[in-house]
């Protein structure tokens, strides 16, 4: 048995409850993981209450698809991995099938890599889903390179702060944007070269003066809604608007015929483009870890909660108060 947070309906962070589940044994191309760190996303506040891009198939259900730990058990055909080994999960599957909130956990061997040295389990659960997102995103579909400047939405959250840090890797110049000037120097702290804050700035006026009214070659947007049309804006022709989240919760139109047609490319992305993509992954695994390597990446954690204080972790997740990644820590006694 192991301590398991699931959920047996949809709603707000009081639904979930931490229950003794069997967790039984890896089938051939999966493994077992004790884990010890459990990095928290939006995707799983959006899937508790129902508003995901997937629906709950079946109540009780489970959480979390990012975290750390060992291995304890190796599926049959699951190479490359032994137990006692220091491990990641990455996102990679359907919270359907799989969750890692829990003490140990069993998930698909292809959703896992080996933890780099010198990242413990708290770093090993914070860096991948920011990281290969921002990569996957900007670099692998985009081709993000030195010159191009890139303009980030949500930019203290874990992804956003990752997408500073690749887009100073590559020579690209990062352009943050925050609603109020609370974490503005947290910021600038942590590579933008530039701050707009919205509460008090025009967007399309500050990016096209700090571009000398060129544009960006990227927007990398998590918020959707009404507000693409102005990011339409600031793109440079021929350009790309990257949705990957919609924090908005609205309608999010297409602004190319609202803005007169310009050369505006605009996809979504999720991270399960790259991550289920074995040769897209092996690449991000590379960038990603080579920039721990270098020191040009270096994860950050906002805040660490217990695992039994679930319910506290995500109602600060859902005040959108933090700067960098939330972690879960699992105390095995």
């Amino acid at each position: 048995m192991a301590r398991t947070v699931r959920f047996h309906e949809y709603g707000g962070p009081d639904v979930l409850r931490l229950e003794d589940v069997t967790v039984g044994d890896p089938r051939p191309d999966e493994l077992l993981i004790r884990v010890d760190a459990i990095g928290l996303n939006r995707a799983e506040i959006l899937f508790r209450s129902g508003h995901y891009i997937e629906s709950v198939k079946r109540f009780p259900a489970r959480l979390g698809a990012e975290a750390a730990g060992v291995v304890e058990a190796v599926g049959a055909h699951a190479a490359g991995f032994e137990i006692g080994q220091p491990v990641s999960v990455v996102p990679a599957f359907s919270m359907n099938d799989y969750g890692v909130y829990a003490e140990r956990a069993i998930v698909p061997a292809s959703a896992v890599l080996h933890r780099p040295d010198g990242l413990d389990a708290v770093e090993g659960a914070a860096v991948w889903m920011p990281y290969v997102t921002a990569y996957g995103a900007l670099v692998e579909v985009g081709g993000m390179g030195a010159g191009d400047t890139v303009v980030l939405t949500a930019a203290s959250s874990s992804v956003g702060l990752a997408a500073i840090q690749t887009a100073n890797r590559v020579g690209a110049t990062p352009i943050a944007t925050t609603r109020t000037s609370a974490k503005k120097a947290a910021l600038l702290k942590a590579g933008a070269a530039e701050v707009i804050v919205t509460d008090e700035e025009d967007v399309v006026e500050r990016v096209l003066d700090l571009t000398r009214g060129r544009g960006a070659e990227f927007v990398f947007d998590a918020v959707a809604g009404p507000g693409v049309v102005n990011l339409g804006k600031v793109v440079a022709p021929g350009g790309t608007l990257f949705i990957y989240g919609g924090l908005s919760g609205e309608v999010t139109p297409y602004p190319g015929f609202e803005l007169g047609m310009p050369a505006l490319n605009m996809r979504t992305y999720t991270l399960h483009e790259t991550t289920t993509d074995p040769e897209r992954l092996r690449r991000a695994e590379a960038f990603v870890s080579s920039g721990l390597r270098t020191g040009a990446f270096q994860p950050v954690v906002d805040r660490t909660f217990g695992l039994d204080e679930i319910v506290e972790a995500h109602r600060y997740l859902e005040a959108s108060a933090q700067v960098g990644k939330i972690i879960v820590t699992v105390d095995h006694g």
